[in-house]
């Protein structure tokens, strides 16, 4: 296992790839964090970790429940990290082949148990940031299961997410931790759009608050939802009009980039 942030942080993640071992067996052929691990702006208070579990064949019923009863586990016995894992568990052959066709993978996230989905090429964005950036916990390295994405690939796809929020603004946003998520994640596309790389969240809000002084304070405001999320007593809708107009401005920036 390669090392991450501190003695702390590497205890959690053996901890977790020996529970994900002992469940899945000689089924798991690989394990990968990337995310902000990766990016090297983990903040173990708030960031979640982001993982990949590559698996010889789907995910049955029988252990999806087994996986599911794992993680609520894991989580009683770290209860800071409760609902702050995200992982996937994919086959090889869904990875290789998630462009042409779809397959069965495992999900867990924030506000969602672990479930059952069908995965093809919408996880694009991941699938690239877990090659190029990520690390191997376990198992061999990405190149030698898939093979590469192509970076015009990468940020097509990234433009077309970004533009999603067009719709989630008016659907999804009436909550301010999500409306600081809806801001970064706007921040990251245009960063990654404009040079052609993905960075971290924290570097793009910083360059989004050069590129755009005008939207500075509404960028720095995100960064305090996205600390302060768990703060009792928040209006959620006096900072909505506000993130509403701020998506607009994004998205029509976007919409130059080639």
């Amino acid at each position: 296992m390669q090392p991450a942030l501190n003695e702390t942080i590497n205890g959690l993640l053996e901890s977790l790839l020996a529970d994900i071992q002992d469940t899945l067996g000689e089924k798991l052929e690989g394990l990968y964090v990337y995310g902000s691990l990766a990016w090297g702006d983990f903040d173990p208070d708030i960031s979640d970790i982001d993982l990949l579990a590559i698996v010889s064949s789907d995910v049955t019923e029988e252990e999806c429940e087994a996986l599911r009863n794992m993680h609520e586990q894991f989580a009683n016995r770290h209860p800071a990290w409760n609902d702050r894992i995200e992982a996937q568990y994919l086959s090889v052959d869904g990875l290789k082949t998630f462009r042409e066709k779809r397959s069965r993978i495992a999900v867990i996230s924030p506000g969602e148990p672990l479930n059952m989905k069908d995965a093809g090429v919408e996880w694009l964005q991941n699938w690239y940031c877990v090659q190029q950036y990520g690390k191997a916990l376990y198992g061999p390295a990405l190149s030698t299961i898939m093979a590469p994405i192509p970076k015009e690939a990468f940020l097509a796809a990234v433009k077309a997410y970004a533009r999603q929020w067009e719709t989630f603004v008016i659907n999804t946003l009436h909550s301010r931790p999500y409306q600081g998520y809806a801001i970064l994640t706007l921040c990251r596309a245009l960063y990654t759009l404009t040079h052609g790389e993905q960075t971290s969240k924290r570097k793009a809000a910083e360059w989004f608050k050069e590129a755009y002084p005008e939207q500075a304070q509404t960028v720095a405001g995100a960064w305090l939802w996205r600390e302060r999320y768990r703060d009792a007593g928040i209006d959620h809708e006096q900072t909505y009009e506000q993130t509403v107009r701020f998506v607009e401005f994004a998205i029509g920036q976007l919409l130059k980039k080639n």
